[in-house]
Formats: structure tokens, C-alpha cells, sequence
């Protein structure tokens, strides 16, 4: 009987009848005339309906006596049957015994010496004196199998079939090792297609469950996304958000604070899928909380930090970008936590925005430096997720950071600078490219039309 490996559970071991001459391997067994006792052994299992003494052990004598003629004889105890007579026949008759198969728990690893043992014997084994180094050799002789035929299908061991002693105290025939052969032959093939079907299944319930998991992060995802942007008098603001297949972790977001300044922030969060969703879900909702008491954005990624620090699985961290904006004067304050580097078009060049600080949820008490920058009427900022800046093209180049610093000096703004770094992005990657990463890009620009109130302001005429 079958036992599978690299695994998958073992099968039967099966015990043939006393006085059988046909090898010991028994597949079905009616369940309307045999009933499985568990404990028993062939030396007292039949019992008269009529009350009489049973017959033990295929002699007269009490249970007592059939036990000890079965420790004399030293033969093996094994699971046995209570025969029952069929009731179509008569009080003298008894039915032919059939047996049902006990099984062996065996796990039979690729590496185990007993697979490339039988895979050079290709045939049955007897493995009563064989000595190897196999946990699983010695878990079948503790089992008391005495004969293994192996069913090898394309030189893979892909089961067993496993024989105990003969009832009959009598070797397996030659005749029985080319039966049992000839029956490994077709039942090796037969339980590959089996593995495989049963292989495929579960992939295809990975598959389903990783689905349904992309589609609960990606509701979570885009549920905390803004659903407007922030109306700013002399500003321009454009967003752009897609997420890739395996759903990563990127979010912003604009808080407006209770002095009238307004908080952006970009950010995203290390590993993919429902787990990154719901860091991202709680980096949300600690920013929401912290910004509008603690304005400043250096103390607001210190007290967010320290509250992921507690939770955040582990080999998680959340990069994330914070800057303050006064809308009317233009001044800017900002703290970066391990995110990437913003740009800014100026009439001077494209300038970076830089700031130290650790990833959120790495470090408990962690620091972030915070910066300062003044935007000038027609400066324009791009705050940008690493789905753009390293996404691949079919050779492998990496899209890059110098590429996303010359897009932004190029003169486009608002949704023309976004438009333009994706037009650039589907030119590098190609038309087959799969996105590797979410992709988010913030642009926020000045509008030139407030230079005459900057200089009003600054006092010239």
C-alpha cells in the first residue's frame, strides 16, 4: 500500500491472513463484515454467537492460554479482526478474514539514505537486516514491515508499499516479489498524478488567498488616502497615487494645522501587502493625532516614532517626509525620517530638500533634524515615493534619483510634472514593464503671481 514522501503522511502496512499464499497486500476490506478492534491479535479473535468457548489462537483453549502459545511462538502482535459470520451462512461456516490496513506515520526526507537505497534497488527490499543510517528505516522496522517495494515514478520516490511478516510464517515467493513489482509499477504512476493534482490545488489556494489579501490592503490603502486636495491661495497643488500589483505600503497626506499652516506628508511603509497596510493604517492615524498639538515636524515624527516602536512587527519601519508649509509667506520647515529626498525647481537650479533622521519604528527616542526653506513665487516641489526613482528597466538600470532631479528642473509643474515623469518612466521600463512599487508623487508649486506681494511685503517699490 502506498506511502507518500518528502512530506506527506504514510499509508498502510497490511498483514495477510493465517494460511494465505498470496503476497500480504490487502487494499479494501468490507466494512459489512469485518469490524477493526484495536489491541487485538491473531492469536484470539473470533468469538461464537451462540456463547460457546471461543477458539483461540486456532486451538482449543481459554484466552489466557492463546495469549501465552502467542508470546511462546514469539510471533508479532498486531492489529487484528473480530470476524463475524455472515448471515447468509450457516453456524459452521466462517467467512474468509480480510484485513484492515493499520498505517505507519512516516515522514521520508529527500536526503534520507533509504531513498537513494531504493531508488538503485528499483524492486522490493527485504529491510529485516538492513542497516542504514535512516530514521526512516528504523521508524518502518519498529512497525514491523518486513518487505518495501518502492514506487518510483520518472526516478523520483514518489511511495512505498510496505508488507509485514506472512501470517502464514512462511518468506514472500518469487512469484509475490514480481506481483508486488508488477503492482508498483502501476500504482507509482497513478500516485504521482495524484501529488501533482493535489500540488496543484494548493497552489491555486495560495494563489486565491494572496488575492483576496492584495484586495483587503489595497481597501485599506486607499481608504486613507486625502479625497481632495487643500485649496491654497497662490499654490498649485497635484497628486498622483498608483498602487503597484503586490500593494507596498506608500501613503500621503496634507493635515491642516490650527495656525493656518498646512502639514504635508509623504511616506511609506517597508513590506507589502495586509501587514504594510495596517502599519500604514496606524502611521496615518498617529500623524492625524500628532500634528495639529505638536506642529513642529521634527516632534511629531520623535512622538510617532516612539509609538511604533512599541507595536511595529518586526524587520517593519515606515520612511515618511513632513513638511509644514505657510501658505502666505512661503516658508517651509521640514524633518525627513529615512524617506526619499524631495526636489525643488528654483530660479538658481533644482535644490534638495535634506534633513537627518532615522525610519520611524527602528529606534525608540530617535531625534529628526529639522530644515528650513523659503519657496519663492514659481518654485516648484516634487515629494515622491521610491516607486519612481527605482523602478527597472528590462536590463536591469535602475530608473534613479539624478533622472527624477533633472525631470523637476525641466519646467513643468502641477500635473504637467507628474504627466512628465510618467511619460519619462514608461519610456525607461518599457510597455511590458510590471510595477514593482507604488508609485507616489506630490508636486507643489508657487504660483509666480505672488512675486509682487513678496516684494510689497519685503518693503520694495
Amino acid at each position: 500500500m502506498p506511502q507518500r514522501t518528502e512530506g506527506q503522511r504514510a499509508s498502510e502496512t497490511a498483514q495477510e491472513p493465517q494460511g494465505a499464499t498470496a503476497p500480504d497486500a490487502a487494499w479494501q476490506a468490507s466494512a459489512g463484515e469485518t469490524a477493526e478492534t484495536s489491541g487485538a491479535d491473531w492469536d484470539g479473535s473470533r468469538a461464537a454467537d451462540d456463547g460457546s468457548t471461543a477458539d483461540h489462537g486456532g486451538r482449543g483453549g481459554t484466552p489466557g492460554e492463546g495469549a501465552e502459545r502467542g508470546e511462546r511462538t514469539g510471533r508479532p502482535r498486531v492489529r487484528g479482526l473480530l470476524h463475524r459470520r455472515s448471515q447468509a451462512g450457516t453456524p459452521g461456516e466462517a467467512p474468509a478474514p480480510q484485513v484492515v490496513p493499520t498505517g505507519i506515520d512516516l515522514d521520508l526526507a529527500a536526503n534520507d539514505p533509504l531513498v537513494g537505497y531504493l531508488l538503485s534497488a528499483a524492486g522490493a527490499v527485504d529491510i529485516t537486516n538492513l542497516r542504514l543510517a535512516s530514521p526512516a528505516l528504523k521508524a518502518l522496522q519498529a512497525a514491523g514491515v518486513v518487505l518495501v517495494v518502492p514506487l518510483i515514478s520518472s526516478g523520483s520516490l514518489v511511495g512505498l508499499l510496505s508488507l509485514g511478516p506472512r501470517m502464514s510464517e512462511r518468506g514472500y515467493s518469487s512469484d509475490d516479489l514480481r506481483l508486488l513489482n508488477s503492482l508498483a509499477g502501476y500504482a507509482a504512476p497513478a500516485m504521482r498524478v495524484g501529488q501533482l493534482v493535489r500540488q496543484q490545488e494548493a497552489e491555486a489556494r495560495n494563489r486565491e488567498r494572496i488575492e483576496q489579501e492584495l484586495k483587503v490592503a489595497q481597501l485599506i490603502q486607499q481608504q486613507f488616502l486625502p479625497k481632495s486636495l487643500p485649496e491654497l491661495p497662490s499654490w498649485h497643488v497635484a497628486a498622483f497615487y498608483r498602487p503597484a500589483r503586490t500593494v507596498g505600503g506608500d501613503f500621503y497626506d496634507f493635515i491642516e494645522l490650527p495656525d493656518g499652516r498646512v502639514m504635508f506628508v509623504v511616506g511609506d511603509v517597508t513590506d507589502k501587502g495586509v501587514p504594510a497596510a495596517l502599519v500604514m493604517a496606524s502611521t496615518h492615524a498617529l500623524l492625524r493625532d500628532a500634528a495639529p498639538r505638536l506642529i513642529s515636524p521634527g516632534a511629531v515624527l520623535g512622538h510617532v516614532n516612539d509609538m511604533l516602536c512599541a507595536d511595529i512587527p518586526a524587520h517593519m519601519f515606515v520612511t515618511c517626509l513632513a513638511l509644514v508649509l505657510d501658505p502666505v509667506s512661503g516658508a517651509a520647515v521640514f524633518a525627513n525620517a529615512g524617506h526619499d529626498v524631495p526636489y525643488v525647481r528654483t530660479r538658481d537650479g533644482v535644490a534638495e530638500l535634506r534633513a537627518r533622521g532615522m525610519p520611524l519604528g527602528l529606534m525608540q527616542g530617535s531625534s529628526y533634524e529639522e530644515k528650513a526653506f523659503q519657496f519663492e513665487p514659481g518654485d516648484c516641489a516634487l515629494l515622491h515615493s521610491d516607486g519612481l526613482a527605482e523602478a527597472h528597466a528590462p536590463d536591469r538600470e535602475m530608473f534613479g534619483f539624478p533622472r527624477v532631479s533633472a525631470l523637476v528642473g525641466k519646467g513643468a509643474s502641477g500635473e504637467s510634472l507628474i504627466d512628465l515623469c510618467l511619460t519619462e518612466l514608461r519610456g525607461f521600463t518599457g510597455t511590458d514593464y510590471e510595477q514593482e512599487d507604488d508609485i507616489t508623487l506630490v508636486s507643489l508649486q508657487r504660483s509666480p503671481s505672488a512675486w509682487p506681494r513678496a516684494v510689497s511685503e519685503g518693503g520694495d517699490s
